[in-house]
């Protein structure tokens, strides 16, 4: 899919990756992009890249509401970025089990209802695509973040399922899983950690190629080219961590 021309959504819009796919979004002559937050603070701030192609739009994923507004403000889209994530750190044995509906809340059943609700959107323009900022956990867990792992798992099975469904009515969707980003999700995090500027501009070249598995930085391509070899070399790598 060409961005050139496209209008698009993009959920988690407030900072981090999601900033930087809009600013490449812009860069790559999109017409109309629609930054989604989960308040009308977050959505403002990125309005600020460019007020004349940007557009803010309340959209917090965990609300039915705000998503069905959502695609009805975003009527004319033709692409969304499913980015929107929350994470939680615990092993499986230890974690608040609150913590573990919050993550699930959010990165599967938040990440679906958005889909729901801009499929026929993107049915009614005519086709398009939905890209899912899944992970490269999604594929094999770290034990100390046992509830973003397993909610990323599930959110990359609902992806493969609705790649299928979706085909039929004209909607590609792809899944990004990328390793350890520079971004305050991961401020917390030691470990080497790729620029989500570098890895926005790899997603969009990805998508443009319309690859639907995205490994968008060196760390997890490497890992995911080791994955498909062996996958259990990824579940033993990362339980090193």
């Amino acid at each position: 899919m060409k961005i050139r021309g496209a209008s698009v959504v993009v959920t988690g819009a407030g900072g981090g990756l999601g900033t930087c796919l809009i600013h490449e979004l812009l860069r790559r002559g999109a017409v109309r992009v629609y930054a989604g937050g989960r308040t009308e603070e977050s959505s403002r701030d990125a309005v600020e890249i460019d007020p004349e192609v940007v557009s803010p739009m309340v959209l917090d994923i965990t609300s039915e509401s705000d998503a069905a507004a959502a695609a009805a403000t975003a009527s004319d889209a033709n692409l969304v970025f499913n980015n929107a994530g929350v994470i939680a750190f615990g092993a499986p044995l230890e974690v608040d089990l609150s913590a573990v509906e919050h993550d699930f809340r959010t990165n599967v059943i938040g990440t679906l209802r958005v889909t729901q609700a801009f499929a026929p959107v993107l049915e009614a323009n005519g086709g398009g695509t939905i890209v899912n900022t899944l992970s490269l956990l999604s594929l094999a867990p770290v034990t100390g973040m046992s509830p973003y792992c397993a909610s990323k798992a599930a959110a990359h099975s609902f992806t493969q399922s609705l790649r299928h469904e979706l085909a039929a009515r004209g909607i590609a969707v792809l899944g990004v899983y990328p390793g350890p980003m520079d971004t305050p999700m991961l401020a917390g995090v030691k470990a080497p950690k790729a620029r989500p500027e570098a890895v926005a501009k790899s997603i969009l070249d990805a998508v443009e190629a319309g690859q639907e598995y995205i490994a968008p930085d060196d760390f997890s391509a490497q890992a995911y080219a080791g994955y498909r070899s062996n996958p259990e070399s990824l579940e033993t790598m990362l339980a090193a961590f």
